[in-house]
């Protein structure tokens, strides 16, 4: 089985099933997180906290862009109760079946890359 793309008229059907199941987990990068820094784009840092390798977590909000080099993680956070998200506070739902992404310009590197037509752990049947 191949890794191809899907031709091009075989888009997104913004069914949203790959973001409610794997929203959750989202972990930007390193460079996710400089472009969201450098914008002001603290609607999407605080939903996000940072690790150093020894040290204590950090809220995305609190850093720097100088900060960066030193965090080895970031995890996906409830900004007003610190608990782990359960769905992606950014997925918008515009119609009964229709699913959009808030942040679709500026979203992490995992999202951007996901591949739902690849057979295997990402593949989807009802996309």
């Amino acid at each position: 089985m191949t890794d191809a793309l899907p031709p091009d008229d075989d888009p997104c059907e913004q069914c949203g099933i790959c973001c409610r199941i794997f929203g959750p987990n989202i972990a930007p990068t390193p460079e996710n997180v400089y472009v969201w820094i450098e914008q002001g784009r603290t609607d999407i840092l605080r939903w996000f906290i940072a690790f150093r390798e020894h040290g204590d977590p950090l809220p995305c909000t609190s850093l720097s862009k100088d900060d960066l080099g030193g965090i080895v993680s970031f995890e996906f956070r409830d900004p007003a109760t610190g608990d782990y998200v359960t769905v992606c506070p950014f997925l918008r739902r515009v119609s009964k079946a229709r699913y959009l992404c808030g942040i679709h310009p500026v979203k992490p590197e995992m999202c951007r890359h996901y591949q739902p037509w690849v057979w295997g752990e990402t593949y989807f049947n009802r996309c």
